[in-house]
C-alpha cells in the first residue's frame, strides 16, 4: 500500500480512512483530529505492553516445554507439575471472594437465559438473519428440519407431517402454558377478559404467564405468554392455510429465539487488510444505526433484509407494551496476537488489530448509544474479547477499553466485556481473570475445540495424546466446564452476566440437538450457542424445560463440583498400541477437515461456514475446529505416531475428497492433482508448521497465505 495517508505518526490505508472520516464518525460528535490523535496514543502506547504480553505467553511456552522434555521418560508427576505452574507464575493464587459489580445490563444478558448466535459480521445478510432471529417460527423449526424425523427418501416429509408439527406446538404449550381443566389441543377459543386469558373459559393455571395480546380481545390476532423470561407468541388468522384447518385458528406459534447475538470480527471472518475491515467495520456501523440493508433473490423476485422493527401489544392491564424485534447484540474483537496491515504505527510495525478493534468497534457503538430503541436500552456496548491468557491479558483489555472510553468521552464501564475460556491459563486462574475486569464483565464460556487445541499447544512436550474422541471423554473436560459454572456463580454472574456454552456444530441434525442440548442449561449455563437461527428457535425450547437460575441456585449451594487439579490432567493417550488403520483413520478425519475448512477460506475468504466431514456430515467450521485438528497432527508427528509421509499421503488423498464435495461450487478450485495452490500449501504449514505456530493458533498461517493470494490477484 504505497499510497498510505500519514496521520498523528501512523500510515493508514486511505480506504479505512475514507470510512472512519465520511461515515463512521459524523453523527458521534467526534473531530476527525481527535479520533486519530487517540488511536496513535492507543496504539502506541498499548502497543509495547501488548507485544510484552506476547512475549509472556512465550516465555512460559518454553518454560513448560522444557520441564516435560526434562521428564520424558518418567511418569507424569501431578505434584510437581503444580509446583512447577506456581513457581513460574503460570498457575496463580486464587485470592479473596468477590462479586462482580458490572452495571447497566441489557435484561437480555442479566435477567433472561436463552440461545446464542455467533454470526461473521461480514456477511450482512447472515448478520441480518441473526439479529431478526429475536423470534421464530415454532412451525417452521419443526416442519422445516429432521426434529421431528427425517425427510422421506424423495426429498419430501412424510405424510401428515404438519398435523404432527401442529400436535407437537400444542404438547409444549401444555407444558409451558397449562390450562385448568383443559388442553390447547382441545382448544376451540381464545379471548381476553378483564385482564385475563381464557381458553374456552378456561384459566392459565399460572395467570400471571399472560402477558398481552394484540387486535380484538375478544377474538385477538395475537395472544403473549411468557415463560421463564421468554416470551411466546400465539398467532391467529383463519385465513392462513395453516389456521383455516385449525380449530381454533391458530396460524403459527412464535418464539423468543436467540436473546443475544455475537457479530464476529474474529474467528468466523477472513479480515486480513484494509479492506476487509472496512468491510466488518461497515456492516457493524449499519447494524448500530439500524439501516444495514442487503438485497437477495428469492423465487425470482428481489428481496430486501433490513432489521426487523419492534413488536406492539396491548398489555394485559390495557396499557401499551413494546417488545424488541432484534436479539442484543456483542460484538467480537480479535484476540491480543495479530496484527494488520490497514494501519503501521511510527516504527513502520502493523499495527495490533486487538487494538484498532477497540477504538473503532466503540467508536461505532457510540450510534446506538445515541439514539432511542436501538441495541442496548442500558446505555452499554458488549464486547467480546477471545483468546486471552490469564488475569495480566484481561486486565490489558479492560485498562485498553479505560482509555477508548476516556478518548471518545464515554463514562467509565460504558464497555462489558465477555471473557472467553479457551485457553487453558485462562481456565486455571479463571476467578482472577474476572477480577481483573469485575466492573465490566458480562459473560463467561466454555469452548471445547479451542480449549483443546490450546490444552495440545501446551503441553506438546508432554506426550502424544488420545485420538480426539477419546479426547472428550477425558476427566479434564468435564472438570472444565463444570469449574467454569461453578466459579461464574461463586462472583455472582447470576442475574448480571451470561455463563455460555459452546456450539452444536450440525446444523442438520435437529433431532439430535433436541436431545442432547438441554444439557446445557441444566448444567446452570443461561445461554449456549447454536448454528442457525432456526437452531436458536428449537433450543429455546430447552429454556422453558429448564428453570435455569433455579439450576443456578441449586449449584451454588452445593459447592465447587471441579477444582484446578482436574483440569490440571493432560488428556495423554494411556494406550497407545493403535493398528495402522486406527492412525490413518484418525490422521485422514482430521487431515479432511484441515483442508475442507482451509481451502475456502483461503480462496474465497470464507471463515466460517457448514463443511461436509469425512462422512458428508455437514459441520460449521471456524478457526477453532481447524486449530484443534492442526495442533493433534503436529502431535503424533512431533512424537513419531505417524510420519511425515504418512501425514502428506493422507493430506493428498483428503484434498481429492474435499474437491469431491465441492464439485457444485462453481468458484471452487480444485487442489488435485497438482497440490500446488495456495490453499493446500496454507493446509500443510497449518500441520508441518503447526508445533512452531503461537500457541497454536492458526490465524498466522492463514493470514499471510490469504494475503498472497490477494497479492496475486
Amino acid at each position: 500500500m504505497s499510497d498510505r495517508t500519514e496521520i498523528e505518526g501512523l500510515q493508514i490505508a486511505p480506504e479505512l480512512v475514507n470510512f472512519i472520516e465520511t461515515r463512521a464518525l459524523p453523527g458521534t460528535g467526534i473531530a476527525p483530529g481527535d479520533f486519530w490523535a487517540g488511536l496513535s496514543r492507543v496504539l502506541h502506547e498499548l502497543g509495547p505492553e501488548n507485544r510484552r504480553l506476547l512475549e509472556r505467553r512465550s516465555e512460559l511456552q518454553r518454560q513448560i516445554d522444557d520441564w516435560h522434555l526434562a521428564r520424558r521418560d518418567q511418569p507424569h508427576d501431578h505434584q510437581a507439575y503444580r509446583a512447577f505452574l506456581e513457581e513460574i507464575g503460570y498457575l496463580l493464587p486464587e485470592g479473596d471472594d468477590f462479586q462482580i459489580d458490572t452495571g447497566n445490563v441489557d435484561p437480555e444478558i442479566a435477567r433472561v437465559p436463552g440461545p446464542q448466535l455467533v454470526v461473521p459480521v461480514t456477511n450482512a445478510r447472515y448478520a441480518l438473519n441473526a439479529a431478526n432471529a429475536r423470534w421464530g417460527s415454532l412451525y417452521d423449526g419443526l416442519y422445516g428440519t429432521d426434529a421431528m424425523g427425517s425427510p422421506a427418501p424423495d426429498g419430501g416429509y412424510e405424510r401428515g407431517r404438519g398435523a404432527r408439527v401442529v400436535a407437537r406446538a400444542r404438547v409444549f404449550l401444555d407444558e409451558a402454558f397449562p390450562v385448568k381443566g383443559t388442553s390447547h389441543a382441545d382448544a376451540r377459543r381464545y379471548h381476553v377478559h378483564n385482564g385475563a386469558l381464557l381458553v374456552d373459559d378456561l384459566p392459565l393455571i399460572d395467570p400471571a404467564k399472560f402477558v398481552g395480546y394484540r387486535g380484538n380481545p375478544r377474538a385477538p390476532d395475537a395472544v403473549l405468554l411468557v415463560n421463564h423470561g421468554l416470551h411466546v407468541e400465539l398467532l391467529f388468522d383463519r385465513a392462513h392455510p395453516i389456521g383455516a384447518h385449525d380449530q381454533c385458528g391458530l396460524a403459527d406459534v412464535k418464539l423468543e429465539s436467540a436473546m443475544t447475538v455475537i457479530m464476529d470480527c474474529e474467528d468466523s471472518v477472513a479480515c486480513v487488510d484494509a479492506e476487509d475491515k472496512v468491510l466488518a467495520y461497515g456492516n457493524w456501523l449499519g447494524l448500530m444505526t439500524g439501516d444495514l440493508a442487503t438485497t437477495l433473490d428469492k423465487g425470482g423476485k428481489t428481496v430486501t433484509r433490513a432489521l426487523n422493527p419492534d413488536r406492539d401489544y396491548t398489555a394485559a392491564n390495557g396499557d401499551p407494551l413494546t417488545l424488541k424485534g432484534r436479539a442484543l447484540m456483542l460484538v467480537r474483537n480479535v484476540g491480543h496476537l495479530m496484527t494488520n496491515p490497514a494501519i503501521l504505527d511510527r516504527d513502520g510495525n502493523e499495527a495490533y488489530e486487538g487494538l484498532m478493534d477497540a477504538m473503532i468497534t466503540v467508536l461505532i457503538a457510540m450510534h446506538d448509544l445515541k439514539r432511542e430503541g436501538g441495541n442496548s436500552v442500558q446505555g452499554s456496548v458488549y464486547v467480546v474479547k477471545p483468546k486471552m491468557h490469564g488475569p495480566e491479558e484481561v486486565d490489558f483489555a479492560a485498562r485498553t477499553f479505560d482509555m477508548v472510553e476516556d478518548l471518545l468521552g464515554l463514562a467509565r464501564n460504558t464497555v462489558k466485556i465477555g471473557i472467553m475460556d479457551e485457553e487453558r491459563r485462562t481456565s486455571v486462574n479463571l476467578k482472577q481473570c474476572i477480577a481483573a475486569a469485575k466492573s465490566r464483565v458480562c459473560f463467561i464460556n466454555t469452548g471445547f475445540l479451542d480449549r483443546t487445541g490450546d490444552e495440545i499447544h501446551t503441553s506438546m512436550e508432554a506426550g502424544p495424546f488420545s485420538r480426539k474422541e477419546f479426547i472428550k471423554r477425558k476427566d479434564w473436560i468435564g472438570a472444565y466446564e463444570d469449574r467454569n459454572v461453578d466459579i461464574g456463580l461463586e462472583c455472582g454472574l447470576s442475574g448480571r452476566a451470561q455463563i455460555g456454552k459452546g456450539m452444536w456444530a450440525m446444523p442438520d441434525m435437529m433431532e439430535a440437538m433436541l436431545d442432547q442440548k438441554i444439557a446445557h442449561p441444566r448444567a446452570g449455563a443461561n445461554t449456549a450457542w447454536v448454528p442457525s437461527p432456526t437452531a436458536a428457535t428449537l433450543h429455546a425450547l430447552h429454556y422453558h424445560k429448564v428453570d435455569v437460575f433455579a439450576v443456578q441456585d441449586k449449584i451454588r449451594a452445593g459447592g465447587r463440583r471441579a477444582h484446578v487439579d482436574a483440569v490440571l490432567d493432560i488428556p495423554l493417550a494411556t494406550y497407545r498400541r493403535w493398528t495402522a488403520e486406527q492412525k490413518q483413520r484418525e490422521v485422514e478425519n482430521n487431515a479432511q477437515g484441515i483442508l475442507g475448512y482451509v481451502v475456502r477460506w483461503i480462496d474465497q475468504g470464507v471463515g466460517c461456514s457448514k463443511v461436509p466431514d469425512i462422512n458428508d456430515v455437514g459441520l460449521m467450521e471456524d478457526r477453532a475446529t481447524c486449530r484443534i485438528s492442526a495442533q493433534h497432527l503436529a502431535n503424533w508427528l512431533h512424537h513419531g505416531v505417524v510420519s511425515t509421509d504418512d501425514v502428506m499421503a493422507a493430506m493428498r488423498k483428503m484434498a481429492a475428497v474435499v474437491d469431491g464435495q465441492n464439485a457444485g461450487d462453481p468458484l471452487y478450485r480444485p487442489m488435485a492433482p497438482g497440490f500446488d495452490g495456495i490453499a493446500f500449501q496454507a493446509a500443510c504449514d497449518l500441520v508441518f508448521e503447526g508445533r512452531t505456530q503461537p500457541s497454536g493458533y492458526t490465524e498466522p498461517v492463514l493470514h499471510a497465505r490469504r494475503l498472497q493470494l490477494k497479492a496475486a490477484g
